[in-house]
């Protein structure tokens, strides 16, 4: 197979060897199926050839790039391509011819990021820059590789409704939302941050997929009744017709990691999957990225989102896992947020206590097979030691801690204090997992990020409006919820990208650097093995990372008031140091902690 002509996809408008262009649909629904070509007001219709087990296909030469076309099941009204790569007139319009393989790529050199080596930045393309799209990223890609970080993480770029969306309610798993530069743009950015040494994950989501525009059930049984998820019909990977949703899926994964080159998927909420066979579907793109991987000479990596506590995420199959390389830990962020902030509301309510600290610390899952009192069940189960901290991802914001708060506040509005953010800042980098910071969290964005949407149905904006109202009831929010569908909501979210010199916004961005930095080049703290955690008193958290003769030792004031303090050995880190704008000053004794204040001592490098 030449790569430059042709795909491996199994459907869509796949790229011939010879430059044609070989339409491939699965529609078990329909018993005729014609492929529709649009030029202008005019309409070519060429049935397609029916195949075993409800697939149709034709082909055609002669097909230029953006060549809109459609499918009419059973001579009803024309509709996109389940397996669009490009929508470039909406989610309700026809789809258009597009060949990734002609990009013209300059990363063959690029090997990828290795797990130990990865620090992420989540990013929402639309409300990152002004502009809003893939291109304009791309000159701030060398503040981003000064800042530290090695991963981006794309929020869901598959095309959704309108222009305005989390990406969470895309109806097109293979079109790259037009908004944002449609697939060209995309490869664009690869392009650019492997250029510039940063790897390039994407949010994917495979549990459901939004409701206006998802034409997928007229084709084929895509969707199951047997299960739901909080968003809708749950996908179908394990009932009657099964197969080609499968492949639909693997398909896709398949494409981002080698038509698109990007280093990795994170997987949406896998907790809402189901899939009862033989083989989960989990293992199966895990096999697939594999598969590229070996094939494509790059590091290529799957992370899980979970809320299961689950070591089978990452256990290999011969131990009945999937084998995943990561999944998320939400346990770091609610043990620190109810910490810092005080709050117990919803499913806080678990957290809030100091010692949780140690022991998400000492262990990712603070809930282990233990008793959780906001589930009123035991949750989670103890990852074996095999599973090194590394593979593990927290924060201290994401999309869905700060986006699924009524006003969508971000922690430097709800930690006033510099020094507070500025200790938190320390706890997750100094923590002995794989950090990910939410953009703008490095220099302390204050500009919220509350969900937002721009659908056209007007029923379903009432309905998701009425929906966000209900949700912030068991988090006893009083007040106005922003408007979801309102344009100015969506403009709220946008980057203020501003950190005035010797200003605290700027001491943290500083602190940000330094501590990424020497997570790169301190062994202590490229060793997510060794580590101990424990509390010298009520206010004062102790943090061992590495052996000796590199140990290194973190002290932690998690209160407003100044602490006695030990530090012992050689201080090579103060969260309240002058270049970080605070209070700690030059050659002062150490005999106390100051407010919110980390100290790092030991020995930085051999």
């Amino acid at each position: 197979m030449h790569a430059a002509a042709t795909t491996s996809r199994q459907c869509g408008a796949l790229p011939q060897a010879d430059g044609s262009i070989r339409w491939r649909v699965w529609a078990p629904r329909a018993n005729t199926v014609e492929l529709v070509l649009l030029d202008g007001d005019r309409r070519r219709r060429l049935p397609m050839t029916a195949e075993p087990r409800g697939f149709f296909q034709t082909s055609a030469a002669d097909v230029p790039d953006g060549q809109r076309y459609a499918f009419s099941l059973k001579g009803g009204p024309e509709r996109p391509d389940p397996c669009s790569l490009w929508q470039p007139d909406g989610v309700h319009a026809p789809s258009a011819v597009v060949r990734p393989g002609r990009f013209a790529w300059t990363d063959a050199g690029w090997k990828g990021v290795p797990r130990d080596r990865l620090a992420f930045y989540e990013l929402h393309v639309g409300t990152f820059t002004p502009e809003g799209t893939f291109d304009a990223i791309i000159p701030r890609l060398a503040a981003l590789r000064e800042l530290g970080v090695t991963a981006l993480e794309l929020m869901p770029v598959g095309q959704f409704p309108g222009t305005r969306n989390w990406g969470y309610d895309g109806v097109s798993l293979y079109a790259v939302q037009h908004s944002y530069g449609g697939p060209q743009g995309l490869q664009r950015l690869v392009a650019a941050c492997h250029a510039a040494g940063l790897a390039v994950f994407l949010d994917v989501v495979y549990n459901h997929l939004g409701p206006e525009g998802n034409y997928l059930n007229e084709f084929a049984p895509y969707f199951t009744d047997h299960y739901r998820t909080p968003w809708g019909p749950a996908v179908n990977y394990d009932g009657a017709g099964s197969d080609p949703v499968r492949a639909f899926v693997l398909d896709n994964a398949r494409m981002w990691l080698e038509e698109f080159h990007l280093d990795g998927l994170r997987l949406d909420a896998v907790h809402a999957i189901y899939d009862s066979g033989a083989k989960h579907i989990l293992r199966e793109l895990q096999e697939t990225a594999e598969d590229v991987a070996a094939r494509s000479g790059r590091k290529i990596q799957l992370i899980a989102e979970s809320d299961l506590n689950d070591p089978r995420m990452l256990l290999p199959a011969e131990q009945g896992g999937h084998g995943l390389d990561g999944q998320w830990a939400d346990d770091f962020h609610h043990t620190v947020h109810a910490l810092l902030t005080g709050e117990v509301n919803g499913y806080y309510a678990d957290f809030g206590e100091a010692e949780q600290l140690a022991q998400t610390l000492r262990c990712p899952f603070l809930y282990a097979g233990n008793y959780s009192r906001h589930r009123d069940r035991k949750h989670g189960a103890p990852p074996p030691a095999e599973l090194t901290g590394e593979r593990f991802v927290v924060c201290l914001q994401n999309h869905d801690q700060v986006g699924n708060r009524a006003r969508g506040e971000r922690l430097a509005t709800l930690l006033p204090s510099p020094a507070a953010r500025r200790l938190a800042a320390s706890l997750l980098l100094l923590s002995p997992y794989t950090p990910l910071l939410f953009m703008g969290e490095e220099y302390g964005e204050t500009n919220p990020f509350p969900f937002f949407c721009s659908f056209g149905d007007a029923p379903l904006i009432q309905a998701v409006r009425e929906g966000r109202k209900k949700e912030f009831a068991a988090f006893a929010f009083q007040g106005e919820v922003p408007d979801p569908h309102g344009e100015a909501t969506f403009a709220s979210a946008r980057l203020s990208w501003s950190w005035p010199e010797g200003s605290a916004a700027a001491g943290l961005r500083q602190l940000h650097v330094d501590l990424l930095a020497a997570r790169r080049t301190w062994p202590a703290l490229q060793d997510f093995v060794q580590r101990t955690a424990r509390w010298q008193s009520g206010s004062v958290l102790e943090l061992m990372r590495g052996t000796e003769p590199h140990a290194l030792r973190a002290l932690f004031n998690l209160t407003a008031t100044a602490q006695p303090c030990a530090a012992g050995g050689r201080v090579l880190f103060s969260s309240e140091a002058v270049r970080y704008a605070g209070a700690r000053p030059e050659g002062g004794a150490l005999t106390e902690l100051l407010p919110y204040e980390c100290l790092v001592c030991g020995v930085a490098t051999g």
